[in-house]
C-alpha cells in the first residue's frame, strides 16, 4: 500500500553565489530539503516549493534546470522544483501603487505626480515547503 507525501514546512533564507548562482542556489535547497526530511527519518523528496523575489537576482527557469541537474542520479531524482514568483511593488505617496511598469524597469519619481517612489516586496528567496514520501521498509519497523 502505497504512503501518502507528506508536507514539511521550512523557512529561511537560502545562501548561495559564484559564478553558478543558480547551481549553488538549487545544491542548497536541495541540502535543506534533505536535511529536513532526514531529521523525520528515511524518505524520498517529491517536490519543494520555493518563493524567489523579482529582487532577488535568480532567473527561475535557470534555478528549474540547475534543480533538475542537483537531484539526477539520486534518490530524489524525480523530486520537482515549484518556484513562486514575488513581484516587487513601485508606490508613490500621493498616487499609490504604480501598476505601469515593464518588468525590470525602475522609476524612482511617479511619472503621474513626479513625487518619489518606494520599492518594497521582490526580495524573497526562501525555501516555502517541501512534499516527501517516507520509506516503506523503515517507516514499518
Amino acid at each position: 500500500m502505497a504512503r501518502e507525501p507528506r508536507r514539511a514546512r521550512t523557512a529561511g533564507i537560502i545562501a548561495g553565489g559564484g559564478p553558478l548562482h543558480e547551481l549553488s542556489l538549487a545544491t542548497e535547497i536541495y541540502r535543506t530539503c534533505r536535511a529536513t526530511i532526514d531529521a523525520r527519518g528515511p524518505g524520498r523528496l517529491d517536490s519543494a516549493r520555493v518563493a524567489i523575489g523579482e529582487l532577488a537576482a535568480v532567473e527561475p527557469e535557470l534555478l528549474v534546470y540547475a534543480w533538475e541537474a542537483v537531484v539526477s542520479g539520486g534518490r530524489d531524482t524525480a523530486a520537482r522544483l515549484e518556484v513562486e514568483w514575488h513581484p516587487a511593488r513601485q508606490t508613490c505617496a500621493n498616487c499609490g501603487e504604480l501598476k505601469e511598469r515593464a518588468p525590470g524597469n525602475w522609476l524612482r519619481i511617479c511619472p503621474a505626480c513626479g513625487g518619489p517612489v518606494r520599492i518594497a516586496g521582490g526580495d524573497e528567496l526562501d525555501v516555502i515547503d517541501l512534499s516527501y514520501t517516507p520509506d516503506e521498509e523503515e517507516t514499518a519497523k
